[in-house]
């Protein structure tokens, strides 16, 4: 797959097929996290996944902050694509690669020795304490294998080429299940199996990215004598980074507040919630891929000069976001129920696939708010303008705990839906005001 320019040709295109395989890779990535959920409920028993989604905040956290650091370089390396200026986009991949490397083992070190404390925040009960502590751990040792596949996904979604991500996760998301089935279902391994092999799969992905830039993406190739870090684009990139890692770990810190309020409500409750979260990833990360779309269109034609173009693109990218909505809001409402049931024998599925199932009911209407609210922070990421996308995402975060807490003691976890809509809601009477502020002053194409 080559490079892909957009700022010239069809725009609805571009954006198309850009996203599509985006969409495509995070529907492979949850599934073989599902799957990990899926076969450890039924071969394993409901305190294994209840332990996973009980860890799964906490490793939410570590993955999106690399991704948010991954999306700041990206942001800079869609420029310097734009702008043509390939020297600057090899020395940022470089400066990416070799703080990353640093990062991550930090990540390992601190993950592991803060483990126990984490998981006590989070009032993880006590008969499931050593089950999830031990997959957490393991779990924290794959960081370094996700810090470069994202690097690397993240480098040639930048230069147009989202294809070629998507095939490694596709590969890695079918060996992951297969392990897991071979591992846990048909050789009866419990739940430190189930964290093995997902730390294999990420392996196998972050190893696939390195082989493909070195064969076949010259500009991206690195040699010996190249691997430094230019300070003035770790500067540049960490403050991108910084503030989209804090941005994107606001998300995932704010599920471990509402897992909080969860986990005080018993397993089978704590067992629903885990299986809609999973349905919640599948319906918003590709809202999320449409986004990151949106940002590199915005973020190459800024680089270019293209203002008109750029202004046409995202509202293009808006129409892409409604339409997936409509399609995720029919497919929810009319699967619910059976989705919830995968996750769970049949002896615990009655409480859990009923509780499960009136959450989703709501969702599939309230997911409309993030379809848009993404759309907005992918342009806000475009133009370079991640403090935005932190407010953006800091009020929804908020306020969607504050709500979360004081509704789920009465309405148990379908309050957590009507939380998730007010904070939603309240983030787009941000951003949509400040975009048209912002659109009268953007500059007339070059």
């Amino acid at each position: 797959m080559a490079a892909v320019n957009m700022t010239e040709g069809k725009i609805t295109r571009h954006l198309v097929d850009y996203s599509v395989p985006l969409i495509l890779g995070n529907l492979f990535q949850l599934t073989y996290n599902a799957v990990d959920s899926i076969i450890a409920g039924r071969f394993i028993g409901k305190e294994a996944l209840a332990a996973e989604g009980m860890a799964s905040p906490v490793m939410n956290i570590v993955i999106l902050g690399i991704s948010g650091v991954c999306m700041g370089a990206g942001v800079l390396m869609s420029e310097f694509f734009g702008a043509k200026d390939y020297e600057k986009l090899k020395r940022e991949m470089s400066t990416a690669s070799l703080f990353g490397l640093y990062f991550s083992l930090a990540v390992i070190a601190l993950g592991i020795l803060c483990t126990p404390w984490l998981l006590q925040a989070l009032n993880v009960p006590e008969d499931l304490m050593d089950m999830t502590t031990v997959y957490l751990r393991i779990i924290f040792l794959g960081a370094p294998f996700t810090y470069f596949y994202n690097a690397l996904s993240t480098a040639l979604k930048s230069v147009g080429d989202s294809k070629t991500p998507l095939k490694f996760l596709m590969f890695s998301s079918v060996l992951n299940g297969v392990l897991d089935l071979i591992f846990i279902g048909g050789l009866g391994f419990g739940i430190v199996c189930s964290a093995v092999t997902t730390v294999i799969a990420e392996a196998v992905s972050a190893g696939l990215s390195i082989w493909y830039v070195y064969r076949s993406i010259p500009m991206l190739q690195l040699r010996r004598g190249e691997f430094v870090i230019d300070r003035a684009l770790l500067k540049t990139t960490l403050q991108y980074g910084s503030v989209t890692a804090l941005q994107q770990s606001c998300q995932p810190v704010g599920k471990v507040l509402i897992q909080g309020s969860v986990n005080t409500l018993g397993v089978d409750t704590i067992a629903a919630y885990n299986a809609v979260t999973r349905v919640d990833d599948f319906a918003c990360l590709p809202e999320q891929s449409i986004s990151h779309g949106i940002t590199t269109f915005v973020a190459q034609n800024r680089g270019a000069g293209k203002m008109e173009r750029l202004r046409e693109g995202f509202g293009k990218g808006l129409l892409l976001e409604f339409g997936y909505w409509v399609i995720i809001c029919g497919l929810v409402l009319l699967l619910r129920r059976p989705i919830v049931s995968l996750f769970v024998s049949s002896e615990d599925a009655a409480a859990i696939v009923a509780v499960g199932a009136q959450y989703l009911g709501a969702m599939a209407f309230f997911y409309i708010f993030p379809a848009f609210t993404n759309g907005f922070q992918g342009f806000y990421r475009g133009m370079g303008m991640m403090k935005m996308t932190l407010l953006g995402t800091f009020i929804q975060t908020s306020l969607r705990v504050i709500f979360t807490w004081i509704l789920t003691p009465v309405m148990g976890i379908y309050g957590v839906a009507f939380a998730c809509a007010a904070g939603w809601s309240v983030m787009l009477l941000v951003e949509i005001p400040y975009y048209f502020y912002l659109r009268n002053r953007l500059p007339r194409s070059h």
